[in-house]
């Protein structure tokens, strides 16, 4: 008898399902009875559940997500070094002692739970926050700075450059003058170099000073490397890097210029 092929076509499709689901034949039994199925389907239940969270950041890294980082941690005073942009112990220290007074999982590393948690009773960093204790990058060279031995000192990035015929040797961070005891602007000479000097006016150590104006002077400040720039000088350029200012001081010779700009 001739079937139809549609019919034969049907025929087809309906055996290929049943292959596919099995037939109508019971599927084999396994040594625990139950019937074994050939695919194995995972549930939600059955898959891992796992509570680690991806670290922001961690002991190691290094930039300016990172100083932010250690600003908002001084904010909320559980870091006093800094900011480094280095993720240091202390910096793993300090994001630890925050988890656990908050309840969080004293990881140590900064994944996003523990970064919400720290925006939210924090506020954006200013410039000086996150250089607080220098570090920041220095100003162009102002052109009185390019021909000559020239100490090169900008107001606005609050650094100073040692250059000789345009080549900067050294950079440091510096701190100036309140508004009340302002670092004079202008062209000057050293003048006058003393390794142990001592200020008569305010009865203050000035380690490494070098005098360009009156009173004012390029010096170390012990105040400046504990405090960074929450406090200011009374009118010198203090530097806070005291191998810094050695080295310098070595180099300087009375007559080289000095050049304070804005």
């Amino acid at each position: 008898m001739r079937i139809p092929g549609r019919t034969v076509a049907l025929f087809a499709s309906a055996a290929a399902l049943a292959a596919a689901l099995g037939g109508c034949k019971p599927p084999p039994e396994g040594a625990d009875g139950k019937p074994q199925y050939p695919v194995h389907f995972d549930t939600p239940s059955a898959r891992p559940h796992t509570t680690a969270r991806a670290a922001l950041y961690s002991r190691g890294d290094s930039g300016s997500g990172v100083r932010e980082l250690q600003a908002r941690l001084r904010q909320v005073q559980w870091l006093n070094d800094g900011p480094t942009g280095e993720y240091d112990d202390l910096t793993e220290q300090a994001v630890s002692g925050f988890q656990g007074k908050r309840g969080l999982p004293r990881t140590g590393r900064v994944d996003n739970v523990t970064w919400q948690r720290l925006l939210a009773m924090t506020h954006r960093p200013g410039q000086w926050e996150l250089y607080l204790m220098g570090g920041q990058p220095a100003a162009p060279p102002d052109p009185r700075c390019l021909t000559g031995r020239v100490l090169c000192v900008s107001k606005t990035s609050r650094t100073l450059r040692w250059m000789i015929d345009g080549r900067t040797l050294t950079t440091v961070s510096v701190r100036f003058g309140s508004q009340y005891t302002p670092t004079r602007e202008g062209v000057f000479s050293i003048y006058w170099k003393s390794r142990h000097h001592v200020s008569t006016l305010y009865d203050s150590p000035m380690p490494y000073a070098m005098f360009f104006s009156g009173g004012q002077a390029i010096h170390y400040s012990y105040d400046f490397a504990a405090h960074g720039y929450a406090g200011g000088s009374h009118g010198c350029v203090n530097v806070r890097d005291e191998g810094a200012i050695a080295s310098l001081f070595a180099q300087v010779r009375n007559g080289d210029r000095v050049v304070v700009y804005r």
